[in-house]
């Protein structure tokens, strides 16, 4: 087998074939991985293989179509076949020749995370699983070239045929859509062909045994049915063809029961091992909190799904399925809304989309729908929206306690004061939080409403009557909660203001500027990077990062006997604030005379002690950059994050859920232009040109002897 091996495998370099093929697919990875690695940033492979995979279509075919095809032609198949060793090592020693070939542009590409790792956090576990599937996919492909090339003498027939194989294997999931959306017995079957489909399934960091298992027991079926192919050649000649015939379809059959048997029975597994998250921030894997929320259910809840089993999305079927598993009291259903397009009025008036959630408890329900699945951002350069994290777990967990619970505490967000309108990732923040929020004009209603757990004050620039600000104060004695958060305003203010003065609260003059670099975002020291002070309300972001931009000092009374403050966020000593009147004349963001020196508190938790055990909260926040999606996208969640812990720590309900969207990827690699101008030039043109270069040259001093 050995000596089989290494002839073919030199073969592939004496030819200009190998070189071909190492050309053509580095050619290609280099194209992609500039693109998206280089100039998006992409902080993993997935995107360059996925792109790449076309390529097996068009170059397997080359590779393989003669290498049984062509010692059956010149008959030197007959030397082989008369020596002294099995059909099964003669196919085993081809096959790995063609594997080596394969692995070298795989080993190459394999060396790209560990090199771009050093530009920034890389998706290691995403990458590799990603190149794993690429493998495995190769693999495959190459054994059904093997097999087909078994079956005939001509290389054009055979390339034709592995073409053919390949691309139905390549388009099979396409197809399968064409012949029915909501699926039948003919696409369940074609199913089983669908290559390119398992290899998706390992992209998103999942690394799923059913398609590992797939790719390998598929690939060795071929290699059998190779082996089968050519003993039943090697023995025709005998007089032993007629036995050797039912012998080879007797064991080709067997193993394609077994090989069937073993694809459907790994389904049975729990679904917690059927697939391993490798992503950096386990996308998805449930978390603690879920495991013991879910597992104390007590109440029946009925998750259905709005698609057909066979479009699902593979994602959140997972992670419904390994929720499932945690509790006896959950049940899902999939619900073809092609088959019962009126499902959703029993829950609603609005038809919701496909593969949405509709969680039933014993009291109510709600819909998930499923855009708020995933979150999304615009993607400028590619003028698209990008997928950009992954809320399933968090969209299931507080639907059931919704579901579940009578505790719906009720936030009013305060109007009329041309305050800031909450963005939608904020307002969604909110809901998932399970908590019922109204937008409340002061003006409209005697009293702030006891049913508010909370108020929310967002960056009013008009100032508040005087009957406002008492309503105000006169909820907060009362023992009621706050957001507040203050910003500048070009007219006085001192109602807003003698409702921070309440809590012993004033804000500095001007707006601050960061003086340590390590602390603001792209050069600009007004837009800052706080340092995190550890309280119950940051625990969920304290390792990580919050953005803050255009953000003013926060003075408080902490001589206040009746008052507990904590600071939340704060600037480094070597910040300063700059006086507005100083910026106006473009003094810029460099230190002038007037200006207040730092350090400064942007964030604060304050507990104000009314009496009989009765205590008002309020967290100040001096920013009104702070909570909106553009300062989220910078940090991406994180603002969110703190958004949804304040809420949480301010209404105290049970029905309260604290898991954030987990967000895809990293931050994007950065890279300079000529960095991205020298690597696109070395693997989009040199490597590639002195493969081809190698290849003719040996290919001709061998055909000159």
């Amino acid at each position: 087998m050995i000596a089989i091996y290494k002839r073919e495998f030199m073969s592939f370099f004496h030819s200009f074939i190998g070189w071909l093929f190492l050309a053509a697919t580095l050619l290609m990875t280099g194209v992609y991985f500039t693109a998206y690695n280089m100039f998006y940033g992409d902080p993993n492979i997935s995107g360059v293989l996925a792109s790449i995979m076309f390529l097996f279509v068009i170059a397997i075919p080359i590779l393989t179509m003669g290498i049984l095809a062509e010692d059956r032609k010149h008959k030197t198949d007959q030397l082989i076949l008369t020596a002294p060793v099995t059909v099964g090592k003669i196919v085993l020693g081809k096959y790995l020749a063609l594997l080596t070939v394969f692995a070298i542009p795989a080993i190459v590409i394999g060396f790209t995370p560990i090199v771009l790792s050093f530009f920034g956090t890389f998706q290691m576990g995403v990458s590799y699983t990603a190149l794993l599937g690429f493998f495995l996919y190769g693999a495959l492909a190459l054994a059904i070239g093997l097999f087909i090339s078994s079956l005939t003498e001509s290389n054009i027939i055979a390339a034709i045929l592995t073409f053919v194989a390949l691309f139905l294997g390549y388009m099979m999931s396409g197809i399968c859509s064409i012949i029915s959306q909501t699926g039948n017995i003919l696409t369940k079957i074609l199913s089983a062909f669908d290559m390119f489909g398992r290899f998706e399934e390992m992209l998103s960091g999942n690394l799923y045994l059913p398609s590992v298992v797939y790719y390998i027991t598929i690939t060795a079926f071929m290699l059998i049915c190779t082996v089968q192919s050519i003993q039943k050649r090697r023995y025709t000649a005998s007089g032993k063809g007629i036995k050797l015939g039912k012998y080879s379809l007797g064991l080709v059959i067997v193993s394609l029961i077994l090989t069937a048997l073993v694809n459907t029975l790994i389904y049975k597994l729990p679904a917690n091992m059927l697939s391993y998250d490798v992503t950096s921030n386990k996308l998805f894997t449930t978390t603690e909190y879920t495991q013991k929320y879910v597992s104390d259910l007590e109440d029946d809840v009925t998750i259905y799904v709005l698609e057909n089993e066979d479009n699902k999305d593979r994602n959140l079927d997972k992670m419904l399925q390994k929720i499932g598993n945690l509790s006896e009291h959950i049940t899902i259903i999939y619900v073809d809304p092609t088959a019962n397009p009126l499902f959703y009025t029993n829950y609603s008036d609005t038809s919701p989309s496909r593969n949405s959630l509709i969680v039933v408890g014993p009291e109510r329900s709600r819909i998930v729908d499923y855009e708020n699945i995933y979150t999304y951002e615009f993607d400028y350069m590619a003028y698209q929206y990008q997928i950009t994290g992954y809320d399933g777990e968090g969209q299931i967990v507080s639907s059931l306690a919704y579901v579940t619970t009578d505790d719906m505490p009720k936030i009013y967000v305060i109007a009329g004061h041309s305050e800031l309108e909450l963005e939608a990732k904020f307002i969604d923040a909110i809901q998932k939080e399970n908590i019922e929020y109204e937008n409340l004009s002061l003006l409209a209603v005697s009293e702030i409403p006891e049913d508010a757990k909370t108020i929310i004050i967002n960056a009013p620039i008009t100032d508040f009557s005087s009957d406002d600000a008492d309503k105000v104060i006169a909820y907060l004695e009362a023992g009621g909660n706050a957001i507040i958060i203050p910003t500048w305003s070009d007219e006085e203010m001192p109602n807003f203001e003698r409702i921070l003065e309440y809590y012993g609260v004033s804000l500095a003059d001007g707006m601050i500027v960061e003086g340590d670099m390590g602390m603001y975002y792209n050069e600009d020291p007004f837009m800052l990077f706080p340092q995190i002070d550890y309280d119950e309300i940051t625990d969920s972001v304290y390792d990580a990062v919050v953005f803050v931009p255009y953000a003013q000092g926060l003075y408080y009374d902490d001589e206040a006997e009746d008052i507990y403050y904590q600071p939340l966020l704060e600037t480094s000593d070597s910040s300063y604030s700059k006086a507005y009147s100083d910026m106006e004349i473009n003094t810029g963001f460099y230190k002038s005379e007037g200006d207040i020196d730092g350090p400064f508190v942007i964030a604060m938790k304050a507990e104000k002690i009314i009496g009989n055990d009765v205590v008002s909260k309020v967290v100040f926040a001096a920013s009104e950059n702070m909570f909106s999606e553009a300062a989220d996208s910078v940090v991406p969640g994180n603002n969110v994050k703190l958004f949804s812990s304040i809420l949480s720590s301010l209404v105290e309900h049970e029905s309260s859920v604290s898991i954030p969207v987990k967000y895809y990827d990293a931050a994007a690699l950065i890279f300079s232009t000529r960095d991205i101008v020298v690597v696109g030039i070395i693997s989009i043109l040199v490597i590639p040109i002195c493969c081809l270069v190698i290849g003719f040259v040996i290919w001709l001093s061998r055909r000159k002897r």
